[in-house]
C-alpha cells in the first residue's frame, strides 16, 4: 500500500484578489480594495490545511510581484507550494470584487496568458498525486490548453494511483469560448472522478448543451443562471462514474447524492451575509477534511456548511477560512453535528 504523504493536492488556478472595501458601495463607485491571495484550489488547499490537512498546491505564478504576494501567503499558510513552478512570459492572475450584499458580488477577472493555464503534463508528473489521498481538480482547469490536458491527465494518474479524485464544478461563464464546451469538457473527465462537488445552477452547467439554458444578469460571473432540471443532471453524473455527488444549497446547507441513491441532507446554519465569495471553496474545504477523517458523510458535509457559514460572514476567501478550532466551536454553539 502506498504511504500518503499529502491529504490533499489542489490543482487550477490561483491568483490575488482585489476585494472592494467600500462594502454596499456600486462598483464604480469603490475607492479602495484589500488584497488577499485566492482562485477556488488554492482557496479549499489554504482551507484544508486550516483545519489540520497536509495541503500541497499545483498551480503556476509568473514571475512577477503577484506571483511573489500568492507564493508568500501559502507559505505563511504551510501549504506546500514547491510543486508550484513559476511560468516565464504568463502572468499571474488577479480578480476584483465589489461586494453589495446581500445578492450583488460583481466579480472582474484578468486571466489573458494566465500562469496557471500554462500547467502542463510535466508539470503533474512531478507533483505529488501518487502519494496523497485526494487530487482535487476544478472545472475553469478545464478551460485552455495546456491546462486541460494536464487535468485530465491529472486525474487519470490519481485514478492509477488510488488516490480519490475530486472535481469542484467551479462554472465561470467567462472562462469560456462557448458555454456548451464547458460541458463537454466537464463531462469527458467524470469519468476519473469519485467526488463531485457544485450548485444547482453548476450542476446543471456540466449538462449544458444548448446555449438557450445559459441566462446571465447583471454579472456574467457571480449571477449566471443555468435552466434544467438538477435532479435529472446528478443522475446523468452519477452514472457517468463518481460514486458521489454533493450539492450545494446556500441557506438551505447542502445534500449528498450516493451512486447507490441514497440522499443524505446536512442543514445549514442560518447567518448574515456579507460576502459570499469562497463560501463554496470553505465549504468544499470542510466536506473534504472530514472524508480525509473517515467521517460519515452527513458529518463532513455539515462540517462544510459550518465553514461556508463562517467564511459569508468574512470579508476575504482564503484568508477567511475558518481553522478547526473555530469550524468545531461554531457548530457546538449552534447544537452540534
Amino acid at each position: 500500500m502506498t504511504e500518503r504523504t499529502y491529504d490533499l493536492i489542489a490543482m487550477g488556478r490561483s491568483s490575488i484578489d482585489l476585494y472592494a472595501n467600500d462594502v454596499g458601495a456600486p462598483f464604480e463607485e469603490v475607492g479602495s480594495f484589500a488584497a488577499y491571495a485566492g482562485g477556488c484550489p488554492l482557496n479549499i488547499s489554504v482551507g484544508a490545511r486550516r483545519l489540520g490537512c497536509r495541503s500541497a498546491l499545483l498551480t503556476a505564478v509568473g514571475e512577477d510581484k503577484v506571483g511573489d504576494f500568492i507564493l508568500h501567503f501559502l507559505r505563511a499558510e504551510g501549504v506546500e507550494t514547491r510543486f508550484s513552478p513559476r511560468k516565464p512570459g504568463t502572468r499571474s492572475s488577479a480578480v476584483l470584487l465589489g461586494i453589495e450584499p446581500p445578492d450583488r458580488f460583481p466579480l472582474t477577472y484578468y486571466r489573458d496568458n494566465a500562469a496557471d493555464v500554462a500547467l502542463t503534463i510535466d508539470d503533474v508528473l512531478a507533483a505529488p498525486i501518487a502519494v496523497s489521498r485526494v487530487l482535487l481538480i476544478s472545472g475553469t482547469g478545464l478551460s485552455k490548453e495546456p491546462g486541460r490536458s494536464a487535468t485530465l491527465f491529472a486525474a487519470e494518474l490519481a485514478r492509477r494511483s488510488g488516490t480519490t479524485v475530486a472535481l469542484d464544478i467551479d462554472f465561470r461563464p467567462d472562462q469560456w469560448h462557448d458555454p456548451r464546451a464547458f460541458g463537454v469538457a466537464i463531462r469527458a473527465a467524470l469519468r476519473s472522478v469519485d467526488l463531485v462537488i457544485g450548485t444547482d445552477d453548476e450542476i446543471n452547467a456540466a449538462m449544458l448543451t444548448d446555449p438557450g439554458q445559459l441566462h446571465l444578469t447583471h454579472s456574467q460571473i457571480s449571477d449566471a443562471r443555468v435552466a434544467g432540471d438538477p435532479d435529472a443532471a446528478i443522475t446523468m453524473i452519477l452514472r457517468m462514474g463518481p460514486q458521489v455527488l454533493v450539492q450545494k444549497r446556500g441557506a438551505d446547507g447542502s445534500r449528498v447524492h450516493l451512486a447507490s441513491g441514497e440522499r443524505i441532507d446536512a442543514p445549514g446554519f442560518p447567518v448574515g451575509v456579507y460576502n459570499i465569495l469562497g463560501a463554496g471553496d470553505s465549504f468544499a474545504s470542510g466536506l473534504l477534511y472530514g472524508y480525509i477523517q473517515g467521517w460519515d458523510w452527513y458529518r463532513a458535509a455539515r462540517l462544510g456548511n459550518a465553514c461556508g457559514a463562517i467564511v459569508v460572514t468574512r470579508h476575504g476567501c482564503a484568508s477567511a477560512m475558518a481553522t478547526r478550532a473555530e469550524a468545531l466551536d461554531f457548530i457546538a454553539q449552534r447544537g452540534g453535528f
